[in-house]
């Protein structure tokens, strides 16, 4: 099999000699990604569903920090499956990475009902009639979500989780109330979130969340995370997140 296609890049992650494969042209991860992986509780022993898992960032970044035994990536576009299949052959991951080329709502046609540990969400942001859609089939599938998706994505998690599994996901910060209302429809309550500033005068322009399946209501704040200092250097935080100390 030829690992690396024409368009294509290989990155170095600098971490644990993970690296990735990404289009020139086309969708390529973000912080936000790094940074939910960092937040998401995922143990060793875990087996991990990643819902829309693009490029393939978060497993190869969660199983970079020794994180989850098993995991299974779902991505609706076949290129970008295929792209992050022969990413987690570069990095010898075949054997605990799954990439499944479907959407998130046939997840249980390939696993059990109540299997599923964890699971990391990095969801389209976008909503139609908020943003300017993209012209590009990638760039846009990549970016924008109804909400009647991320619906049935939640209800999708809710089927596949273990009782008192985890969900985390990255979502604009304005939109938090929006997200948790939509998860306690779906019976996960919100456990935890950490509210992530640009800077620390500027508003908050992303929130982590976990939510709890079966788990009481009580919503538990994180410090907040302050990407870059004035000067725009990065803060000890981010360092320590993107192992830099």
């Amino acid at each position: 099999m030829e690992l690396i296609h024409p368009g294509e890049r290989l990155d170095d992650l600098q971490l644990a000699g993970m690296r990735i494969l990404q289009k020139e042209a086309g969708f390529r991860f973000g912080m936000d990604a790094v940074l939910l992986a960092d937040f998401a509780r995922v143990e060793a022993r875990d087996t991990v569903a990643d819902f829309g898992t693009g490029t393939g960032i978060l497993p190869v970044l969660l199983r970079g920090r020794g994180k989850g035994k098993t995991i299974h990536a779902f991505e609706i576009q076949e290129d970008m499956a295929e792209m992050a299949s022969r990413t987690m052959a570069l990095n010898g991951l075949e054997d605990c990475v799954t990439v499944h080329a479907m959407p998130v709502e046939q997840a249980l046609t390939v696993l059990e009902p109540c299997s599923v540990d964890a699971i990391i969400c990095n969801p389209p942001y976008g909503t139609p009639g908020t943003t300017l859609q993209n012209p590009s089939d990638t760039l846009r599938l990549a970016r924008h979500q109804t909400e009647e998706g991320l619906k049935a994505w939640l209800i999708t998690a809710f089927r596949l989780l273990k009782g008192k599994g985890r969900l985390a996901m990255v979502y604009p910060a304005p939109r938090m109330l929006e997200l948790m209302q939509l998860m306690e429809q779906a019976h996960l309550t919100p456990k935890r979130f950490r509210l992530i500033y640009p800077m620390a005068h500027k508003a908050a322009n992303l929130v982590l969340v976990e939510a709890v399946k079966d788990a009481k209501p009580m919503l538990h704040p994180e410090p907040p995370l302050i990407v870059y200092e004035p000067d725009g250097s990065m803060t000890p935080e981010l360092k320590r997140i993107y192992h830099m100390e």
